[in-house]
């Protein structure tokens, strides 16, 4: 007897971690392989603060271990509630905040809650190979919207109120971008929030880099607009070096717009019990207790960014855009003989131990071959890398 899976989940793909099974496969081999393919930033020479350890490990201790509410702990909630007021979003209570296992499964409440089969939500192409994943699963569409590279991956208003349909029921954002590390103009939102308003939908604004800035401002989706129903998705994941603690949150922002969706929403959080329990009592002394970790982080990153804006675009057939935020970026390959980014990426791999992740994973604008690069290592990691990658480009690639 041979079991099939269901057909629904037969395209989800997440590149990320595929890559990972063929540089496992070569270090058993002995080969020594560079890690530039993943966002974990604990990986490398970053530490959570140890504020937010002590404090689940007095949770631990005085006995926090069983069931949270399903909705979260109450103080966490609250300090979730005035980090919004910080951020310009008004009129946030606790009973607008789901506390969740990572902001994936806020994604996923939020997506399952909102959507029939066959419904549709605009996702950013490149973005964030979840949000396919996910659509895939609950046997929905996503539909691409592109990311213009030659304008700072910024997104077309214009294609996006044509992509709408009457079947269309959302618009989600990753913003700060992952992969590309963008970050959205004031303009560019309040564009799209006049889209959401003149059309009826709901806009899903994936926030978890919000604290991972260098120059350009981040602005809160929910701080432009009381009148278009908006759900924010964060976590301590990423600004808070604490991904494996899987702890993120979705906010209802003008909630009095979706009722019924809260509530709907409420109800897959019951069944599912709860996130966490311990470790959502970090969340007020990570966003209410010392922020000092963030400059830090920070200014290290941007090190570690310039080396490697500064090395991509010395090497021919390769260039990237500078990014605003994060630790990742998107270069573009323009290399004779190229037509597949995953086969370059894994030629690499092969030849050098250098792992990036291959663009199309992420998407792309059709007929463009990229990779995504993670800068969080150190600069003698960084420069190995690049070092490697060069040579490679000019072994095969030379124009």
């Amino acid at each position: 007897m041979v079991v099939r899976p269901a057909r629904h989940i037969e395209n989800v793909r997440y590149a990320i971690r595929n890559v990972v099974a063929e540089a496992h496969r070569l270090e058993t081999q002995g080969q020594h392989i560079l890690y530039l393919n993943i966002g974990d930033p604990l990986k490398f020479d970053f530490q959570t603060p140890p504020h937010l350890i002590e404090a689940v490990h007095r949770a631990m201790r005085d006995g926090h271990n069983g069931y949270a509410p399903s909705a979260g702990i109450l103080t966490a909630r609250e300090a979730i509630s005035r980090e919004c007021a910080n951020r310009g979003i008004p009129n946030i209570s606790p009973d607008d905040v789901v506390v969740t296992t990572g902001a994936s499964e806020a994604l996923e409440l939020a997506l399952t809650a909102l959507l029939d089969p066959g419904e549709r939500v605009l996702l950013p192409s490149p973005g964030y190979p979840l949000y396919n994943a996910l659509m895939a699963k609950l046997s929905t569409e996503g539909v691409p919207y592109s990311l213009d590279e030659e304008n700072g991956w910024s997104l077309d208003l214009e294609e996006i109120d044509r992509l709408c349909t009457p079947g269309t029921r959302a618009i989600l954002l990753c913003n700060p971008n992952n992969p590309t590390g963008a970050v959205l103009d004031r303009e560019v939102l309040e564009g799209l929030l006049e889209i959401a308003r003149r059309r009826g939908l709901v806009i899903l604004s994936d926030e978890i880099y919000d604290k991972l800035i260098y120059d350009k401002p981040h602005v809160a989706t929910a701080s432009l607009a009381t009148d278009v129903p908006i759900l924010t998705f964060n976590g301590l994941s990423k600004g808070y070096l604490a991904c494996g603690w899987r702890v993120g949150w979705m906010v209802f922002c003008n909630a009095h717009l979706m009722p019924e969706l809260r509530a709907a929403v409420q109800r897959l959080a019951d069944a599912r019990l709860c996130g966490p329990a311990p470790q959502q009592y970090a969340i007020a002394p990570a966003l209410d207790g010392p922020q000092d970790h963030i400059p830090e982080m920070m200014a290290r990153l941007r090190r570690r960014r310039d080396l490697m804006v500064r090395r991509i675009n010395a090497i021919p057939g390769l260039s990237v855009v500078e990014p605003a935020a994060a630790f990742y970026a998107m270069p573009r390959l323009q290399l004779p003989g190229v037509t597949s980014d995953e086969a370059f990426v894994m030629s690499l791999l092969r030849e050098t131990g250098v792992l990036f992740v291959h663009g199309s994973g992420f998407g792309q604008k059709p007929g463009t071959t990229h990779f995504r690069v993670v800068f969080l290592p150190p600069e003698d990691i960084l420069t190995a890398a690049f070092d490697r990658l060069e040579a490679f480009v000019h072994a095969h690639h030379a124009r």
